[in-house]
């Protein structure tokens, strides 16, 4: 209680009402894999094009070994069917080595491990203006320069205006360049802020003042970048990069906000499965998008099954074609992964976390059938096949083109055998309601046990769980229908009470989908009527 120790007026702020619980946002992906280059560190990006300035485009390589990776698909993917926000994971094999440059007093290193970093190109000059003072106080400038094949053997400055004419000249796939850069720390154009909070391509450490750069005015290149080893399962599980932060998986799982993952080179590291649903399962907070690999569906389709079975984690097949400019034929089958995660995205941003994320269209794929019976999806399964499938829980995308409703998601089953846990939707919306609960109640924590407090978590958590009866998520006429929340004497017993646990217990009613719709017709005679 506040003191009142000397006449006058006081005003006091009192709080009235629930304290609001604000719902989660659960159209949050995250994504592992390999990229053409970048930090390990997860980013978050917001666009195809953002990804593309910070990891690069399509690649086929992965540490040692050549093969299309399908991570910048399924970015693509996941930002053409409706996604706003992914949080990317660079998987790098865990012998990669980071090129590197030393220039005294400038020592640059490449923004992540790999061989891409030998490809950057680096030239330090004059700045356009100069500092007034000694000549080891003058600015400069730095130019970086990035060719995804590899720096030309004729090469020819693309910074110099004089080269404009050079029929040697290549426009490089990535360019920058940082005017008047000070290697004073003090200054606010201090090379080593400016440059590593804004490059794609390198991060620099400054150990002196440019008056003794070696070679000024003159170009080199990032050495003895390595690509390491083949990628494996430790890879994808991530390890320390700081004390803080982790790469792979590990990094992906420090980050609350993420609500859908997927991995969509699993497909060729099965075993990587195992981790990204263990991850789902002991955060309790993220659901996975998982797809069946080429052998799968080149196999036995009725025999086929999710990889295990679990609550947080829906599988799909078959893969879908896109196009691949940068490949001979032009286009190129990927698992749906991205796709998928990005319908996830869009439904929730649209209608909500409850409806299921099927019966809707696949944007972002070749939607008609190319020469050499190329068709947009590697198998054409019809309702016989699914009729084995669904109840498996395997989800399929289903070819409705000749009905003229396109190429649709149709299943919204997880993988679990539990009948109670067998919708997407359902899962989910746990997933939501309890994650919103979570933190929404966080004020509670060493508040006093006893009635008052109880009826501020009951007020709170009816009044987040109206509003979300209100918007369609739970099912029931009226409120009493649809949830309960119960916390009083009657959820606790006198040991609760001794160990310090208050505990609410809430039942809700989910909405489920109308996987059957069915209607039953009878023929009516007039005779009938009469």
């Amino acid at each position: 209680m506040p003191e009142y120790l000397a006449p006058g007026v006081y005003i006091e702020e009192i709080q009235t009402g629930p304290r609001p619980i604000e719902g989660v946002s659960t159209s949050t992906t995250g994504m592992a894999g390999a990229t053409e280059r970048g930090p390990i560190l997860p980013r978050l990006v917001t666009s195809w094009e953002e990804y593309q300035r910070w990891f690069g485009g399509y690649v086929d390589r992965a540490g040692s070994t050549q093969t299309l990776i399908y991570l910048p698909y399924a970015v693509r993917g996941f930002f053409d069917n409706g996604g706003q926000r992914l949080l990317v994971a660079r998987i790098t094999p865990l012998d990669g080595v980071a090129a590197t440059a030393d220039r005294t007093p400038l020592f640059l290193t490449a923004l992540g491990p790999g061989g891409w970093g030998n490809n950057v190109m680096i030239r330090i000059r004059d700045a356009s203006l100069r500092r007034a003072g000694s000549p080891t106080d003058q600015w400069f400038r730095l130019s970086l320069i990035y060719y995804r094949d590899g720096i030309p053997a004729n090469f020819v400055d693309p910074t110099d205006p004089a080269s404009l004419g050079n029929p040697d000249r290549r426009e490089p796939d990535v360019i920058e360049d940082y005017d008047n850069l000070s290697a004073v720390s003090t200054d606010t154009n201090f090379a080593q802020s400016v440059v590593n909070a804004a490059s794609k391509l390198v991060t620099i450490t400054v150990t002196g003042r440019p008056g003794n750069i070696a070679n000024f005015n003159t170009g080199d290149v990032l050495e003895n970048g390595d690509d390491g080893s083949a990628l494996g399962v430790p890879d994808f599980e991530g390890r320390q990069v700081t004390p803080n932060r982790f790469s792979g998986l590990a990094g992906l799982r420090a980050i609350r906000d993420i609500s859908i993952i997927g991995v969509p080179d699993e497909v060729l590291l099965p075993a990587v499965q195992g981790p990204l649903l263990m991850q789902c399962e002991q955060q309790k907070d993220r659901f996975a998008v998982m797809s069946a690999s080429a052998a799968e569906q080149d196999g036995d389709i009725a025999n086929l099954r999710p990889p295990q079975d679990s609550t947080y984690g829906a599988f799909y097949l078959p893969w879908v074609r896109v196009l691949a400019p940068h490949t001979p034929e032009g286009h190129v089958l990927v698992p749906p992964t991205g796709h998928l995660a990005g319908i996830y995205a869009r439904v929730d941003i649209e209608r909500g976390v409850h409806k299921a994320p099927a019966n809707e269209v696949v944007r972002g794929i070749i939607n008609r059938d190319l020469s050499g019976d190329n068709k947009p999806l590697r198998l054409i399964l019809n309702k016989q096949q699914q009729d084995i499938l669904n109840p498996k829980g395997v989800n399929v995308i289903r070819d409705f083109r000749p009905d003229g409703r396109s190429i649709r998601v149709w299943g919204a089953r997880t993988m679990s055998s539990d009948a109670m846990w067998k919708y997407i939707n359902v899962r989910r919306l746990f997933i939501f309601i309890e994650q919103s609960i979570d933190r929404g109640t966080q004020w509670a924590v060493f508040e006093p046990n006893y009635e008052q407090t109880w009826a501020s978590i009951r007020l709170s958590i009816t009044a987040f769980l109206r509003t979300v009866w209100r918007n369609g998520a739970l099912a029931g006429v009226t409120q009493d229908e649809a949830f309960f929340v119960k916390c009083d004497r009657t959820t606790m017993t006198q040991d609760d009470f001794d160990n310090g646990r208050l505990i609410c217990l809430i039942g809700i009613a989910p909405v489920k989908p109308a996987e059957f719709v069915i209607f039953r017709i009878s023929q009516k005679t007039v005779e009938a009527e009469q």
